[in-house]
């Protein structure tokens, strides 16, 4: 396992759910972090029991992000390098789903999956790449799903359409980066309980808790540049492709 002693890791959608999830396992490993979410009130809320500014622990930094912005990944970067001096890992977590069916889904809808679901994590990559390179052992890990792997029935195209993007997008850079250093990896989970899918109505307790999902994650970070995990699909059933 590597040391991540100084690392600096930024995290989008750390307010909740999975991103509040890895922000507290991430710290817990020893990373400092730069959070980023659009609810400022609720990120100084999930990160409370852990934030320390340094004082007995590692710096832990909150930030406005809004993903449909797109001056903010410049901002939040730029903000992150002022406070910390250096990025070594981007969790690209933010994201939206809208359960429609394909009569119901209208253009509003689709755009707002594919501006956060896509063109977020595009932006978020591009402001921060260089400085992920200049880490010399950079991690990327992309938040996706496994409904950018596969797409389950009728059950919301217009989610799968996003997620698909976002992991033609993931492994692009994959390819990209790799003579850099930087290690790529794209988190597939199926239905993590979390408010997003409070309402998708499906059983909690056959759900994914964030907390396990969030040590896997962690564990991956820790492993050395010789061992890249391209791929992580963590699915609640059998998958036909995991």
């Amino acid at each position: 396992m590597r040391d991540i002693t100084g690392c600096v890791a930024m995290i989008s959608g750390a307010n909740r759910g999975i991103g509040a999830a890895v922000a507290e396992a991430l710290h817990a490993d020893g990373w400092a972090l730069s959070l980023g979410a659009r609810d400022m009130a609720a990120l100084e809320t999930s990160a409370a029991s852990y934030r320390t500014d340094g004082d007995g622990g590692a710096a832990v930094t909150l930030h406005r992000h809004e993903a449909t912005d797109p001056e903010a990944a410049e901002r939040w970067t730029a903000e992150t390098i002022s406070a910390h001096g250096r990025i070594d890992c981007l969790v690209n977590n933010a994201g939206v789903a809208h359960p429609d069916e394909f009569e119901e889904l209208t253009e509003d809808t689709l755009d707002e999956m594919w501006e956060v679901n896509a063109k977020g994590p595009f932006r978020m990559l591009r402001a921060t790449l260089d400085h992920l390179r200049h880490s010399g052992e950079g991690r990327i890990v992309n938040v996706i799903s496994m409904s950018g792997k596969r797409v389950r029935g009728t059950f919301a195209p217009g989610y799968a359409m996003s997620k698909h993007a976002a992991m033609a997008l993931h492994h692009s850079v994959r390819h990209l980066t790799f003579p850099d250093g930087i290690r790529c990896t794209a988190v597939c989970p199926g239905y993590v309980q979390t408010d997003m899918t409070s309402g998708f109505g499906v059983d909690p307790s056959i759900m994914i808790q964030a907390d396990d999902l969030a040590q896997a994650l962690a564990t991956i970070l820790r492993l050395p540049n010789t061992a890249s995990v391209a791929e992580l699909l963590v699915s609640t059933e059998p998958e036909t492709i995991a």
